[in-house]
């Protein structure tokens, strides 16, 4: 028996050195994905000439822009020119007669005082400045989604590759252990937990290349083309930190720059502008009239020598009751600047919620990557002594694989500690309310370009 457990413990040994350098990277294997490797930098800059929901911010924004100018129109002169050719037929006890009459005219319009039109005018001005936010909060919320998909496709891609290895190594383990239970010198349980392991993992890897595909897929979603090539991963050679700022600071840069702060401060001044708006309508309103006119007609359509008329005009018009309908809108635009405020007020809450929660997040998944890092050195050092174990008849092959099992789920969770960080960072910076091209230029730097991650090495 001690024999046998020498034997087997000397090709479990084999079997279950899976080279794995601390720290390194598992490579693509069984992905359809062509040579060259593009970086989270490259997709943002596709993604912002092709997201469909920046396209569409973008669009809002520029139309906001328009409706400004279109409501300062309002604001100006307005003229008007107006041409009338008439055939007119007259007959009366005198006179029978048929004759053409022309009228010409140019009309100038200009508001001297109008506090509706003004505060709508300021309304629209303030819309402009929030369709601004929102659009950069739209790019800022699609740069987040894209880096959360970016790590999700290498997450996936990790999956795979360590099941795909972890199944090579079980599946040759189970044929040495077929090769040494036909002479006898192997247990039935032993072949058995590995069939079952084998079998397993098989079921596991065909899960984990579709969902391979599908992460593949929706970050393709974003960008607007099959996203085939490998993907930069995340250096190991470097100490990632959150930053050298305090949580304080982070909190007040998000309160003083976060875009859909400013742009509820903005929808605020809008709810602000509607409601001087509608007081307005209590206001009397004074405008002058220029106007210049010829014609031949005259009273009761009569025929007259041509005439040019030159009129200027002050008209004031005092609002007293319209039903009681421009009081009613007031109070109505009163309580849409309450909702405005609180709406505000919700907000802030979040950007300051949401900026603790990345900061609180992020600071300890850097903790927690030097941790996980030493967790898989010592599950290193445990697969070696399981091994070693084994050829002393102490353990069965089952908790060598175990141990190996192990070391695959450490190195997991090294990798994914490591993108949830990353994210977590770049879900700070949008909270604080850094710009997005920022923020992914600075994570773009704990990538390493052009450098596939490390194969895991089959035993031979």
């Amino acid at each position: 028996m001690q024999v046998t457990a020498r034997v087997l413990g000397g090709l479990f040994g084999l079997a279950a050195g899976v080279a794995l350098a601390q720290g390194a990277v598992p490579a693509a294997q069984g992905v359809s994905a062509s040579t060259f490797t593009t970086d989270l930098m490259q997709l943002y800059r596709e993604a912002r000439l092709q997201d469909p929901r920046i396209l569409a911010s973008r669009a809002r924004a520029q139309a906001g822009q328009e409706y400004q100018r279109e409501a300062m129109g309002t604001l100006l002169p307005q003229v008007s020119l107006n041409a009338g050719v008439n055939r007119i037929h007259q007959e009366n006890e005198l006179v029978q007669q048929s004759f053409d009459s022309e009228v010409y005219s140019l009309v100038l319009r200009q508001y001297l005082y109008n506090k509706s039109t003004w505060e709508n005018y300021q309304k629209f001005k303030s819309m402009a400045k929030q369709s601004d936010s929102e659009a950069l909060e739209a790019q800022s919320e699609a740069t987040v989604e894209l880096a959360r998909r970016y790590f999700t496709v290498l997450a996936a891609e990790d999956e795979l590759e360590l099941i795909q290895a972890e199944l090579r190594t079980t599946q040759k383990s189970l044929d040495r252990v077929n090769a040494l239970y036909a002479k006898q010198l192997a247990l039935i349980t032993d072949q058995l937990d590995l069939k079952a392991r084998v079998d397993g993992l098989a079921a596991q890897v065909l899960d984990a290349r579709n969902q391979v595909s599908v992460s593949r897929a929706a970050l393709a979603e974003i960008v607007g083309r099959p996203v085939k090539e490998k993907l930069s991963r995340v250096r190991d050679d470097l100490q990632l930190r959150v930053s050298t700022q305090s949580l304080e600071s982070w909190v007040r840069e998000g309160v003083a720059q976060n875009p859909a702060l400013k742009a509820n401060e903005s929808g605020v001044e809008v709810a602000g502008a509607a409601l001087r708006s509608g007081k307005g309508g209590h206001y009397p309103t004074l405008s002058l009239t220029l106007s210049a006119q010829q014609s031949n007609e005259g009273y009761n359509n009569a025929l007259v020598p041509r005439t040019d008329s030159y009129v200027a005009g002050i008209g004031l018009q005092v609002p007293i009751y319209s039903g009681g309908s421009t009081s009613a809108r007031v109070r109505g635009l009163y309580q849409d600047q309450i909702a405005a405020e609180q709406q505000l007020e919700s907000v802030q809450r979040r950007v300051v919620k949401e900026i603790t929660s990345a900061y609180l997040t992020a600071d300890t998944s850097a903790e927690k990557i030097s941790a996980s890092r030493h967790a898989l050195a010592s599950a290193q050092l445990s697969r070696a002594a399981a091994e070693k174990a084994f050829g002393y008849g102490m353990v069965n092959a089952v908790d060598v694989l175990t141990s190996v099992r192990n070391e695959y789920r450490a190195h997991r969770d090294l990798l994914k500690t490591q993108y949830d960080f990353v994210t977590n960072v770049i879900t700070l910076n949008r909270w604080a309310g850094k710009p997005p091209g920022e923020s992914v230029a600075s994570v773009n730097l704990w990538l390493n370009p052009g450098s596939p991650a490390a194969d895991i090495a089959d035993p031979r």
